[in-house]
């Protein structure tokens, strides 16, 4: 499991090394059970719970990316080695592409103020 997004990130926890990056405050609603393990990585780990749900969200979403499917469309976009490379009608490239733009848009967007204290 160390090999994974989360076994990289469990270990950094225990070395109480957080991967910190720019944030935003959402609220958001946790399920009472999911809170619970929560409290309880953040006793375990002593690191505040919202940097334990913070990395949480970045290491899943990393891996959301990472799995998103490659379907195959009717197109063929390139020749690699021979091979036709067929265009992806699956969700990534509209991911991608919603993703982009949105990026640009924060980027034209004042920074918030940081909470972080």
């Amino acid at each position: 499991m160390p090999n994974t997004p989360i076994g990289k990130m469990l270990k950094d926890w225990e070395r109480h090394c957080i991967e910190y990056h720019p944030k935003t405050t959402r609220e958001v609603a946790i399920a009472n059970e999911d809170m619970i393990k929560l409290e309880a990585l953040a006793e375990v780990y002593r690191i505040p719970q919202e940097e334990i749900v913070a990395n949480l969200l970045t290491h899943a979403l990393r891996e959301v990316e990472e799995k998103m499917p490659y379907i195959a469309g009717p197109n063929v976009i390139r020749m690699e080695e021979g091979d036709p490379v067929y265009e992806d009608v699956g969700p990534t490239p509209n991911y991608l592409k919603i993703k982009a733009r949105l990026e640009r848009e924060a980027a034209q967007q004042p920074p918030e103020p940081s909470t972080k204290q």
